[in-house]
């Protein structure tokens, strides 16, 4: 899970920086106020303002995940002392070890679907631009044709 989550955090990264260099590009380029241009930028902000979310949370799951592991580590050299000590009160500590790092696995768990499906809103909202897009660009006796299919009972009008 902590190989996933830092692979996931590395794209978002990378989106985020691609992302952030196209809306200089247009601030460079001084295409602010074409209408077309203005949606554009705005879509970029939006997807902007989710990425940094998304990767706020992942880095959550990382500390998270790490937090899970260094527990799950403790409990196995807390069960290799513990039969040294020779008290049996001492047998609660693995335990507690133990069960604190599942705790800290399920609230990983947990941040992993609130960023899967921040994710998946990102996704939609970058191919409801892009169908919007697509519709302007393509003539209009195509998109009076098209018959639009449902997808997850989302409708792309």
């Amino acid at each position: 899970m902590i190989l996933s989550t830092s692979s996931r955090l590395g794209r978002v990264v990378d989106r985020v920086r691609t992302l952030s260099d196209r809306l200089e590009g247009m601030a460079e380029r001084n295409e602010r106020s074409l209408p077309a241009t203005v949606e554009r930028q705005a879509a970029i902000f939006q997807q902007l303002d989710k990425l940094t979310s998304r990767a706020r949370i992942l880095q959550r799951c990382m500390v998270t995940f790490y937090l899970s592991l260094g527990m799950f580590v403790a409990t196995s050299v807390a069960i290799g002392i513990v039969p040294f000590t020779g008290n049996p009160r001492y047998n609660l500590i693995p335990v507690a070890l133990g069960l604190i790092g599942a705790c800290f696995l399920f609230y990983g768990s947990v941040l992993l679907i609130m960023e899967a499906r921040l994710a998946l809103s990102t996704i939609h909202a970058e191919m409801d631009f892009i169908w919007r897009e697509s519709k302007r660009a393509t003539p209009a006796e195509i998109v009076e044709q098209h018959k639009p299919h449902f997808v997850h009972f989302r409708r792309h009008e």
